[in-house]
């Protein structure tokens, strides 16, 4: 059962990270073609739009999803508790652009137009909600992809054509462009999504609308609707996701706050070119590894003697799912520490050449460049603390979540103080705040680990944090990589090109270096793959 669902697991990874790649792609190729066209000041306000569109999506939904992925439920309950996010997404959408038309606006043309296009974006977009809900509970991976492809392929033509357009016609429509995007977003996932789930809910017997649910002794319904113990863990899961929304989101938070509207256009170009790798790989082996972890480990019970007499083959299979769950894990953040490794050590050279290409010279000229080399430093710990924290989330008790989020209150007071050090007192910008976020997942990273060993120690299993780390013999190089790339050979054919000296320079020391680190970690690479790719019963 446990390869089962390790197989199942993985299936949707691969799905998920392809689709990460493709849209991310796409987003990119068309964010080349925006900046030609806006400013900075103009992409630090769509900045600000998307950290709105985010924060009520996040509040709306996030306990949601989370307790729905951690309890198994009959597909009509799960559809039914997720109306609940329009239910509040709605009037906090209304509310929070309501605060903002009120306080100081940005003066760029069509703000007002573009709020009010992203809050009827935000409404359409949870409306999809009950029919996501049922196909990550069926496990359709392909439905998914499906649908947010092709979300993000109308988004970008939206996007892109409308500011192309409006160029041509000697019009300037400010932060439009972006609305519009938002809003084919939104609608192509309601449609998609609606079109896709109908004939799975008809052959299953569910509907996607609200439906009453037969309350049993071990699943009671309140209002003939709502399961009880979903809404319980829903509310358990609030406290906590409200912290992490401020520890998750500081950053954006933060340089809204103390940065020029100049600086938060630096700030999210770096931001969001040093957290593609995230997006693409970190988050979907997340989403994937939080299901798996919870069908693996979320009904351990502690051991009790008399009850391990009885069912001996019970105790056997859950101690089975504790050591795959303990391998998996092992093996994500040994793999993520190999990727980690080329990050720190090629990312902050090869960030600002990169970006001058990519970008131009205007935005090369901003602090984007050094804020884009430091943000390498950063994705080491935004990629271990989203599993581990994936991890805790799919097996943690409600008074372990309530634990994690008094600690979630201390950490932000430390954020908070080490924000105010590096940008109030250093005065160092997009810089400090990646530095503030360091500390913040640091100390994320700690409390999670500490748990995790505290998990399997309880439950008689083994994680060793040392089969996480890359071998020694293949990172050692990366002391002196830096320097070497950054040596100039003054290749004669390739020195009238100038960038291009660098980058085959640069690239041919990378490359030697990638290599070493694959070839040392080549028996740990084929593991990974053999437990992909199980073989097949004669």
């Amino acid at each position: 059962m446990s390869n089962s669902i390790l197989s199942a697991s993985a299936k949707g990874a691969t799905f998920l990270i392809l689709l990460q790649v493709a849209s991310r792609a796409l987003t990119f190729a068309v964010n080349q073609v925006l900046l030609r066209f806006l400013s900075p000041e103009l992409l630090g306000v769509a900045a600000q739009l998307e950290l709105f569109s985010i924060s009520v999506l996040y509040f709306a939904r996030e306990s949601l999803r989370v307790a729905l992925q951690r309890q198994a439920h009959g597909p009509q309950a799960v559809v039914n508790l997720s109306y609940l996010a329009v239910f509040f997404g709605t009037p906090l959408a209304y509310v929070l652009a309501l605060l903002w038309f009120r306080s100081d606006t940005p003066h760029v043309p069509y703000f007002m137009e573009a709020l009010v296009v992203y809050c009827l974006a935000i409404f359409m977009e949870l409306l999809s909600e009950p029919a996501f809900s049922a196909v990550q509970q069926k496990l359709l991976y392909k439905v998914r992809a499906s649908a947010e492809s092709s979300a993000t392929l109308l988004r970008c033509f939206g996007t892109c054509g409308s500011a192309v357009l409006a160029s041509r016609a000697g019009l300037d429509i400010g932060v439009l462009p972006f609305a519009i995007g938002q809003l084919a977003y939104s609608l192509a996932l309601l449609v998609v999504y609606s079109y896709k789930t109908w004939p799975v809910a008809k052959a299953d017997g569910f509907s996607l609308f609200p439906e009453s649910v037969p309350s049993t002794s071990e699943s009671p319904i309140l209002m003939n609707y709502f399961s009880a113990p979903l809404l319980k863990l829903t509310a358990s899961l609030s406290l906590q996701s409200a912290l992490k929304y401020v520890l998750t989101q500081g950053d954006s938070l933060l340089i809204t706050t103390l940065a020029s509207l100049a600086d938060q256009g630096a700030y999210a170009l770096a931001s969001n070119y040093g957290g593609l790798i995230a997006r693409m790989l970190f988050q979907p082996i997340e989403e994937s590894s939080r299901n798996m972890f919870a069908k693996l480990c979320a009904r351990v019970e502690p051991s009790d003697t008399k009850h391990e007499k009885k069912e001996s083959k019970k105790t056997d299979e859950k101690k089975q799912h504790l050591a795959q769950a303990s391998h998996v894990l092992s093996t994500i953040l040994h793999l993520y520490g190999i990727i980690s490794l080329f990050a720190v050590t090629l990312g902050p050279v090869m960030a600002p050449i990169l970006l001058s290409i990519v970008a131009g010279k205007k935005w090369s000229a901003t602090s984007a460049s050094q804020v884009l080399s430091t943000y390498c430093y950063y994705i080491p710990f935004l990629a271990i603390n989203g599993v581990t924290e994936a991890f805790v989330a799919a097996v943690a008790t409600n008074k372990e979540l309530y634990a994690q989020s008094i600690s979630m209150g201390f950490f932000f007071a430390l954020f908070a103080g080490s924000a105010w050090f590096f940008i109030g007192q250093l005065e160092m910008g997009g810089n400090g705040v990646v530095l503030a976020n360091t500390v913040n997942m640091g100390l994320r990273i700690v409390w999670n680990t500490w748990f995790i060993k505290r998990f399997f120690g309880q439950e008689g299993s083994a994680f060793s944090v040392a089969e996480t780390l890359p071998s020694l013999t293949a990172a050692a190089p990366a002391v002196i990589i830096p320097t070497l790339m950054r040596t100039k050979p003054g290749i004669s054919f390739f020195a009238r090109f100038g960038v291009l000296e660098e980058l085959v320079s640069m690239g041919a020391v990378g490359g030697a270096f990638v290599l070493h680190v694959l070839f040392f970690e080549r028996k740990f690479l084929a593991d990974c793959y053999r437990m992909l790719r199980p073989s097949r019963p004669a």
